[in-house]
């Protein structure tokens, strides 16, 4: 039985863990906040109370962590992965962070004797708690094959996308798409709400044509409700949109529209709903509308 480290047990981390342990997999769970440590332990997996203790005896670590600073902090420091994992471990960071990052954690761990894949991924926590993330994975490809098992048993498409730092490009286009989705979303349901027209059955009409998207589907009933229970939070998704504009500028690559959207989610965050899902842009569309965010 392979044993899979898992650090970061938040609304992806906690159930990706789970879906391993269904899978078959042997999970040792570490957080700082013990109540999420003993949900997977409830799961079916196992407890540690440190990053060394956890990835002591792992074949394969995997981290779901907030930040850039936090990869590096929970793989570089005297107390992190790269310090105490055994020679030869296949580790997967599974966060969102900078490629330029990504890519210094790639060499720090390869450093160490380990073997490194950058894997974020999309979907939100419907998608963790289905095991139907898409991943999309940095790294060499015998490692990418070698991890196969455990990035297929909480996700549905998983991809090899290129060399160390390549998982975290192609995840900040990803969020650079989603939220010009959800910013075009609730600009067309302010637009419908003014003229009095049935929003549900607009939505469903545009969502069997050329408008019609994941988002739409995953977030169109909840925006139309104003339900923005966190799946995957503002403030993450604000962070996102830096590293998108930052990456795009070392580029030399233009992205107006998003520029705009990143904009439009950063007032949204400072304004006090980072906390909110990031479909609670609508907010925001609403009231420059000059219209309540209620229907």
């Amino acid at each position: 039985m392979t044993t899979v480290a898992f650090i970061g047990l938040g609304i992806m981390g906690g159930p990706m863990a789970a879906n391993l342990v269904k899978a078959g997999f042997e999970v040792v769970g570490y957080n700082r906040s013990p109540d999420r440590v003993q949900a997977l332990v409830d799961a079916g997996g196992r407890g540690a109370s440190s990053v060394p203790e956890a990835v002591r005896d792992a074949d394969v670590v995997v981290t779901m962590v907030p930040d850039s600073p936090d990869v590096e902090e929970v793989t570089t420091g005297d107390d992190g992965v790269f310090a105490h994992a055994r020679k030869g471990a296949l580790y997967v960071d599974m966060s969102t962070i900078r490629p330029d990052v990504s890519v210094r954690v790639a060499e720090a761990g390869r450093e160490a004797g380990l073997r490194v894949l950058d894997a974020p991924v999309s979907g939100g926590e419907a998608g963790a708690i289905e095991a139907s993330l898409s991943i999309m994975v940095g790294g060499e490809p015998d490692d990418f094959a070698e991890a196969r098992p455990v990035l297929d048993a909480v996700g549905k498409t998983v991809v090899h996308v290129g060399p160390a730092g390549s998982g975290q490009t192609v995840k900040a286009a990803n969020q650079l798409i989603v939220a010009g989705n959800i910013e075009l979303l609730a600009e067309a349901i302010v637009f419908l709400e003014a003229y009095g027209v049935d929003t549900g059955a607009a939505l469903q009409v545009l969502g069997g044509g050329l408008a019609g998207s994941t988002v739409l589907d995953r977030k169109g009933a909840t925006m139309l409700a104003r339900e923005f229970k966190p799946g995957f939070r503002l403030a993450l998704h604000h962070k996102d949109m830096g590293i998108v504009t930052s990456a795009a500028r070392e580029a030399g690559v233009v992205i107006p529209l998003g520029a705009v959207v990143a904009q439009l989610v950063a007032a949204t965050v400072a304004r006090g709903d980072g906390g909110l899902d990031h479909s609670g842009l609508l907010k925001l569309v609403a009231e420059l509308s000059g219209r309540s965010d209620s229907n």
